[in-house]
C-alpha cells in the first residue's frame, strides 16, 4: 500500500474545534508528527490532538529549529524530509499536526513544498485560525459592511506597519511577542488603542485575555498571542 501524507490543522487550542475530517484522519493515522523547536520539549498541537490518538500510534517528534544559520536549517529540513519519506515508503498514513490552519503561518507549508513532488499523495485538512476563534469568543466581528481587515505579522518593518495601519479599519496582529511595545505604540498612534484586545493561548487551559494592553508586561508576552483591534470611529 502506498503511503499518504496529511497536514492537519488542529485549531487554536480547544480539541472540540477540530473538524470531523481532522478527527477521522488523526484516529486512523499510523504515524503522527509533532513538530517542535529546539527550545521546547512539548508540542501544543500534539496535546490538542491527544484525545483522538489511537493507543498504538507512533509519535514522531521532529525538530524544526528557529535559527538564522543557513546550514543548520538546511540540514534539519533535509533530515526531517528523509524521516517523513521513510514512513511513507513503508506505506503508512502520516499525519503532520499544526496549530490553527495548515496554510496560515505554518511550518507545514514548507514541509508540503518539500514533499509535493515526492510521488506520494498529500491531503491538507484545514483548521480554525486563532483570530477567528478569538472573534467568536469575544463576540467581536472581524469585519462588517465595507470594512477593510488586514492580517499583519507584527515582525514587519515600522514603515510597513505605519502604511497598513493608516488605511485599515480592523486589524489582526500575529507574532506580537517579539516587539510588543512597538506594536502597542503604533496602535495608539493610528487610533486603535482604545479598541484593542490580546488573547494568549486561546482555547487552552491557561488562556489569558488582556483588554488593556498598557497593563501587559512587554517582556513576558506568550508566543501564542494575537491582538484584535478596531479603529476608533470619529464623530
Amino acid at each position: 500500500m502506498a503511503g499518504i501524507f496529511y497536514g492537519v490543522g488542529v485549531g487554536p487550542g480547544d480539541p472540540e474545534l477540530l473538524t470531523l475530517k481532522a478527527v477521522e484522519v488523526i484516529r486512523n493515522a499510523d504515524v503522527v508528527i509533532a513538530p517542535k523547536t529546539e527550545k521546547k520539549e512539548g508540542s501544543t498541537a500534539l496535546s490538542i490532538a491527544h484525545p483522538y490518538l489511537k493507543t498504538d500510534v507512533e509519535i514522531l517528534r521532529l525538530v524544526f529549529p528557529m535559527v538564522n544559520d543557513a546550514d543548520t536549517l538546511a540540514n534539519a529540513w533535509e533530515n526531517n524530509k528523509n524521516s517523513i519519506l521513510a514512513e511513507l515508503q513503508a506505506g503508512k498514513k502520516v499525519v503532520f499536526l499544526t496549530l490553527g490552519d495548515p496554510m496560515f503561518y505554518s511550518t507545514y507549508m514548507y514541509v508540503y513544498r518539500l514533499l509535493k513532488n515526492s510521488g506520494y499523495a498529500i491531503e491538507t485538512i484545514p483548521g480554525v485560525p486563532a483570530f477567528c476563534a478569538i472573534g467568536s469568543q469575544l463576540g467581536q466581528p472581524l469585519a462588517e459592511g465595507n470594512d477593510i481587515l488586514s492580517i499583519i505579522p507584527a515582525t514587519m518593518s515600522e514603515e510597513e506597519l505605519d502604511a497598513i495601519l493608516g488605511v485599515v479599519d480592523n486589524v489582526v496582529l500575529m507574532k506580537v511577542y517579539k516587539n510588543f511595545g512597538q506594536v502597542v505604540a503604533k496602535l495608539k498612534e493610528h487610533g486603535f488603542g482604545e479598541n484593542s484586545v490580546m488573547i494568549s493561548r486561546c482555547g487552552l487551559p491557561d488562556e489569558q485575555i488582556s483588554y488593556n494592553l498598557d497593563e501587559v508586561d512587554p517582556t513576558n508576552v506568550n508566543y501564542l498571542s494575537t491582538i484584535l483591534a478596531k479603529k476608533r470611529k470619529l464623530g
